[in-house]
């Protein structure tokens, strides 16, 4: 082979190699940039109720906590493209908040309810569940063993806000029994004590109430009403799931997705139940009837 043609064949094979080096840099290249792209961080902010414990508040240190605020934190974790940044607020900047798009998500034991579906987002998967039944007098609790033995007692409820998802639950109650429907009366204006009052004055026999209520307000000793802990009881109805309100738009519309995902993850390896135990000392979900 003479020397001009080796000279020409190394000079294409080097032509060749540099493409080739050329050519796989782009590709890597190409690839760092896609993947990049995918690793963006989106920040959400996460607007919570400052002292609605255990589901959100303030902690002693002053840092955001909470039941609903914890679940949140394992959902952070889950989704390595979001970051969450807290705000502690009230219930109504929260709401406003929201409207405005100056949070992007809020958690307050909120259930679900057709005016907030109109107003937010609401994903698919539970965050947390407020249990609800019946406070009544301990002398009846032979008498009445369920909502539905109270139904069919003839048992005198309560009047509640039409406004309340409450009265809602009873509505719903009374479609699904209606041989045996409680006798629901809208609610003039009235506090916790006065419906503890009238259950043990026997104007009324039952006060529909939230678990937590009845737990913070009766039992623990230093509750407001511990001095009736011996006069009155309670007896569970079932679990209403409560979730986060999402801010609409369509970035938040994908988050929701991704929520959903992550949520039944957490639910599935047991996360949701050890973290409803460290709260409220039991498995809250248990009480929602699917």
């Amino acid at each position: 082979m003479s020397q001009k043609k080796r000279i020409i064949i190394g000079g294409t094979i080097a032509i060749i190699a540099i493409g080739g080096i050329i050519a796989i840099r782009s590709l890597q290249a190409s690839k760092n940039a896609t993947a990049a792209s995918s690793e963006k961080v989106t920040v959400l902010q996460v607007a919570h109720t400052q002292n609605y414990k255990p589901y959100d508040y303030v902690d002693v240190n002053g840092k955001s906590s909470g039941f609903e605020v914890d679940v949140l934190k394992a959902v952070d974790k889950k989704l390595k493209n979001y970051k969450f940044e807290y705000h502690p607020t009230s219930d109504e900047d929260l709401l406003v908040g929201l409207e405005s798009g100056k949070y992007d998500i809020g958690t307050k034991g909120a259930w679900k309810t057709p005016e907030r579906e109109e107003k937010f987002i609401i994903p698919e998967e539970k965050i947390s569940a407020s249990v609800i039944g019946i406070t009544i007098r301990a002398e009846d609790k032979t008498k009445y063993s369920s909502l539905a033995s109270f139904a069919k007692a003839g048992g005198k409820l309560i009047p509640i806000s039409p406004q309340s998802a409450q009265y809602q639950v009873i509505e719903d109650f009374n479609t699904a029994h209606p041989d045996t429907p409680i006798a629901l009366e809208a609610a003039e204006q009235f506090t916790i004590s006065d419906a503890y009052a009238w259950v043990l004055e026997k104007r009324y026999d039952a006060f529909f109430d939230i678990k937590l209520s009845f737990d913070d307000s009766v039992l623990a000793k230093d509750g407001p009403y511990h001095q009736y802990v011996d006069q009155l009881s309670y007896i569970p109805y079932k679990g209403i799931p409560t979730y986060p309100l999402i801010h609409k738009d369509k970035t938040n519309e994908k988050f929701a997705k991704a929520y959903n995902q992550a949520v039944k993850a957490l639910e599935d390896d047991g996360t949701l139940e050890k973290l409803s135990n460290k709260y409220f000392g039991e498995n809250v979900f248990s009480y929602i009837s699917e």
